[in-house]
């Protein structure tokens, strides 16, 4: 299987047919029935194979397979006789085809059918904020997958997409968001497409992956020629005798299911990371179902998704985007949700990483603008600048003040395009009407804030905020919402109020509805005048918002039996409570027909005059909304600038050349764990791989203490474990990622070309849920950077190859950073650690042949016979080299220190065992591993087997020793006389010492 693996890492992409040549084929193909057919000709109808669109698309040898053709056609055409008419076809209906309509009929055949195989199809789905896709490539056979990306209430994600794909047939989940469905039905109805809302079952990202698996790219390992000759063999040998050898057989010549499909699932990492994307899986699964039922209906061949031609599946690029998947995300440590505290709670908060230590938003869009920067960093150049003159300026002294207002003002500001949505289906609260008011106050004064910057007329932010910050309609809007709410009102009553002389009829109302109380006394009076005294006590009148007026009387205590309440003439009963009774009588029924029902007519007014406030409001809508994007990208801004400042960041040069060069360069998040961090220096250039050379190379000289000056794609660290490698792996990677999403960088200095891919091989998550093994996961991943690689990527490669035999692993070593080498100008920059010290011996990776940079962390020993020294360049093993070139083998008690430097040359020394000790291991066990290692340095490993022989064999083995010296010392050749002294059996046994 690793073998299998291997050889997918270095295949070449399948043969793509093109569509010329494809047309050529169809001709052929179409012109052979009017003659196969004939009966002189009947036997050449069993010799030659059928030919449907999925096999012609998938021949390797077009051109040989159409000159073929050609040849038997022009053969059975010239032999018939001159005399021969051309042949007519006769229709159904009678009419008869001459040969030239019978041309043109086969001319428009040849145009359907290459239109219909030529469309390219979509399906892509929106839910919660995210989106995904998947389409289909017909040209090049080739599916191309978007993973589920964030997406903004624009959906400018979307539109990109699309204008990327220029689909023909779109397909979207029945339960995707209606904004997306409409986006995706207007860009249909402009091209004039084909649009399908498709039922949700068939986005279900399961489905989509059991799908996605059945493909032959993936459950089909490539198959050798001798595999071939054991199926030909198989395939003679006589009917299987039972089931078991009919199911063995199968097995053999179909392949065994389980197996192909856990084939897939290991393969399917090699070509793109959707395993943690559902929707993108479910996009996937929906594409494949509609291309398998449209080559059943044209081809009339229903094999299902294992019939349909794919030859690749690629990441979808966007034009100005760099791809970095949720690996290298979570090797480099972009995003670090932690757990809270309460095992209760499901809730998440950043914990260490890169975000964390960035975000400073203070508004909620612009926190969720920055992630979305970070998810996909820019390749524009002129965005990338024009964020670095942006916190350029907010970095300067005198404009940190209006910096700190600024962002008070962003801090005041909400979620408004969310308060918008509420006014705009009336669901707004009057927190929602104060927040839009705030906005446009904080507008306001942001507005004014921007005259006080200095040196910032060039800044992009600046001029946007300027022209989106429109003083007139912020000032109209917030002055026609504060005019007509009454605040203090709202606040009281929970809903939405009117200030008094707006509208009069609603202060008419009003008046009446606060005079009611002594109209209510004096009604009270008038009614208790009539009625006896022995019937109550008291008397009330009140009033009830959709009841009415009613008269209130103290509940008697006989009225709580079974006699019931009395009810006195011209009332009616309308309910009761434990302490009161209400009733109506002909004057409540007068003052409801003259006063009215009062408090929901009062909110009826209230209402109306509310909404065609809403109407006034939302015409304002797109304003802003664009100044709420401004805003957020200004928040995403002065955030970086506040970073910047606490961290000692450095704008960084962004060249048009692809290059890395960085001065004094420091990880971002590693400098906050320890109290010390060392800065290092780093330099390559992409595309520089074997045969490549650049005019100055010539000039160049190799400086020991300026590692990075060769031009070079390829950067080898070596040193000893825990000496730090990895950490300058991941901020080489770091200051490239940070300076492309418009952020300074922790290096005194940077110039860096623009990545368009990062690529990682520094963390294995393994999980019992993934069928692979921690070694065939980093192969994934490795597959996953060689395929999709380009001279612009960027590589970080830690210890590849472990997990395996040292052999092994040092050849896929090998063998992989010399693929990168025979690009050549396609060389993409690569940085890679490893202990494999073989591979610099016997000249299989020699610094002297091939154009890699070797590097390796500088390290001190403290030695007990004088001071420190420093790791030569190539020390032999368990030997340290001093400044004067002697040699000194490291004592018992001598101790390493990481220096944490980069210098030039490897090591050859990984000091596993100091390294050991300094972890906590045992002394006797590392003593044990000193001598083992001491012993297969010298080649004596034949001592270890000596441990444990008895004194008994010992002093045999002594004797057989012994013996074996004189015998080798003993010379049996004649002396000049010819006689021998004694004969030479005396001689052996004077050797063994034994009698003759």
């Amino acid at each position: 299987m690793v073998l299998a693996l291997l050889t997918d890492l270095r295949c070449p992409r399948g043969h793509v047919t093109g569509h010329d040549e494809t047309r050529r084929v169809w001709a052929t193909a179409h012109r052979l029935p009017s003659i196969l057919l004939s009966p002189a000709h009947a036997p050449a109808r069993k010799t030659m194979p059928r030919l449907t669109k999925s096999k012609r698309l998938s021949v390797p040898h077009t051109s040989a397979l159409e000159e073929e053709l050609e040849e038997e056609t022009t053969a059975l055409e010239a032999s018939q006789t001159d005399d021969t008419l051309p042949r007519k076809r006769v229709r159904w209906e009678g009419s008869v085809d001459t040969p030239e309509e019978e041309e043109d009929q086969q001319v428009e055949e040849e145009s359907s059918l290459s239109g219909t195989a030529e469309k390219v199809c979509l399906a892509a789905t929106c839910q919660s904020g995210r989106v995904a896709c998947a389409y289909y490539d017909p040209v090049k056979c080739t599916v191309l997958v978007f993973d589920d990306s964030p997406e903004d209430h624009h959906l400018d994600l979307t539109k990109a997409l699309l204008e990327k794909a220029g689909p023909d047939v779109v397909l979207t989940s029945s339960k995707a968001d209606d904004n997306f469905i409409e986006v995706l039905r207007n860009h249909v109805d402009g091209s004039r497409g084909t649009f399908q809302v498709r039922p949700h079952k068939d986005f279900i990202p399961l489905k989509g992956r059991d799908r996605l698996l059945s493909l032959r790219l993936l459950s089909q390992l490539p198959v050798y020629q001798n595999d071939q000759d054991t199926t030909s063999e198989l395939g003679s040998i006589s009917e299987p005798r039972n089931a078991y050898d009919f199911m063995r057989r199968r097995r053999e010549t179909g392949g065994d299911p389980m197996l192909q499909k856990w084939n897939a699932s290991v393969r399917l990492a090699n070509f793109a990371s959707v395993e943690n994307s559902p929707l993108c899986l479910g996009s996937i699964g929906a594409l494949l179902d509609y291309l398998a039922r449209a080559r059943a209906v044209s081809d009339l061949e229903d094999e299902g998704i294992n019939g349909l031609e794919i030859r690749s599946i690629e990441p979808l690029l966007l034009t100005d985007t760099m791809q970095i998947n949720m690996d290298a995300l979570f090797s480099l440590q972009i995003f670090e949700d932690e757990n809270h505290a309460s095992i209760h709670s499901d809730k998440t908060k950043e914990g260490l990483s890169l975000f964390g230590i960035l975000n400073n938003t203070k508004t909620t869009l612009g926190r969720a603008l920055m992630r979305e920067w970070f998810l996909r960093p820019s390749m524009s150049l002129e965005v990338i600048n024009a964020r670095h003159d942006a916190v350029e300026c907010f970095l300067r002294p005198e404009n940190i003040t209006t910096r700190n207002a600024m962002q008070g003002h962003l801090n005041g500001t909400k979620n408004v395009p969310r308060i918008l949505g509420a006014i705009r289906t009336g669901k707004a609260k009057v927190s929602d009407w104060q927040a839009l008011v705030k906005f446009a106050f904080h507008a306001l004064l942001l507005r004014d804030a921007l005259s006080e910057l200095k040196h910032a007329g060039s800044v992009m932010i600046v001029r946007k905020l300027i022209k989106a910050l429109d003083v007139s309609n912020f000032r109209q809007l917030g002055s026609a919402v504060n005019e007509i709410i009454d605040w203090e009102e709202s606040t009281n009553t929970g809903r939405v109020c009117v200030r008094p002389r707006i509208d009069e009829e609603l202060d008419n109302l009003k008046h009446i509805y606060n005079g009611i109380d002594s109209v209510l006394s004096k009604v009270a009076v008038q009614v208790s005048a009539t009625i006896l005294p022995d019937y109550t006590p008291s008397l009330n009148v009140v009033y009830f918002p959709q009841l009415g007026f009613l008269i209130c009387v103290p509940m008697k205590e006989e009225w709580k039996t079974d006699a019931g309440i009395t009810v006195l003439d011209g009332w009616s009963f309308q309910f009761s409570s434990e302490s009161h009774v209400y009733f109506k009588s002909q004057e409540m029924h007068d003052m409801d027909v003259h006063i009215g029902d009062l408090h929901p007519a009062i909110v009826d007014r209230e209402i109306e005059i509310v909404q065609a406030l809403q109407e006034k409001i939302l015409v304002y809508d797109e304003i802003i909304g664009h100044a709420c994007d401004v805003c957020a990208e200004l928040d995403c801004l002065v955030s970086f600038a506040l970073a910047a400042r606490s961290y000692d960041y450095r704008r960084p040069y962004m060249s048009t050349e692809n290059i890395i060069d960085i001065k004094q360069g420091r990880h971002p998040m590693q400098e906050f764990a320890v109290p010390t961090f060392v800065p290092n220096d780093t330099y390559l250039v992409g595309g520089a791989g074997i045969g490549v050379t650049f005019p100055d190379d010539e000039t160049e000289t190799e400086s020991q203490e300026e590692p990075h000056n060769v031009k070079n794609s390829v950067m080898v660290c070596t040193g000893a474990n825990a000496c730090g490698k990895s950490v300058y792996l991941k901020q080489v990677a770091l200051i490239q990622y940070m300076a492309q999403i418009g952020c300074f960088v922790p290096a005194e200095s940077a110039i860096l070309g623009v990545v368009d891919k990062i690529f990682t091989r520094v963390q294995t998550r393994e999980s019992v849920s993934r069928v692979q093994s921690a070694f065939m996961i980093d192969l994934n991943q490795v597959s996953l950077a060689l395929r999709n690689s380009t001279a612009r990527s960027l590589l970080i490669l830690d210890e590849f190859g472990k997990g395996t035999l040292p052999t092994d692993g040092a050849g896929l070593f090998c063998g992989m950073l010399k693929h990168l080498l025979e690009r050549g100008s396609s060389c993409p920059k690569t940085i890679a650690t490893t202990h494999f010290h073989d591979i610099f011996h016997n000249n299989l990776f020699s610094p002297c042949r091939v154009p890699v940079t070797f590097v390796h962390m500088q390290v001190m020993f403290s030695l007990n016979q004088g001071p420190g020294a420093l790791e030569s360049r190539e020390p032999s093993a368990f030997i340290e080299y001093e400044d004067d070139g002697s040699q000194t083998r490291m004592g018992p008690d001598d101790k390493i220190v990481y220096l944490y430097k980069v210098v030039n040359g490897y090591s050859l020394h990984s000091h596993a065992i100091t390294c050991a000790e300094l972890s906590g291991v045992p002394k006797r066990v590392t003593s044990r591993a000193q001598y083992v290692n001491e012993l297969l340095a010298r080649h004596e490993v034949c001592q270890l087997l000596d441990e444990d022989m008895r004194d008994e064999e010992r002093r045999e083995l002594a004797d057989a020793e012994e013996i074996c010296r004189k015998f080798l010392a003993w010379d049996p050749t004649l002396p000049r006389g010819g006689e021998r002294p004694t004969p030479i059996r005396d001689e052996l046994a004077v050797m063994l010492d034994r009698d003759t």
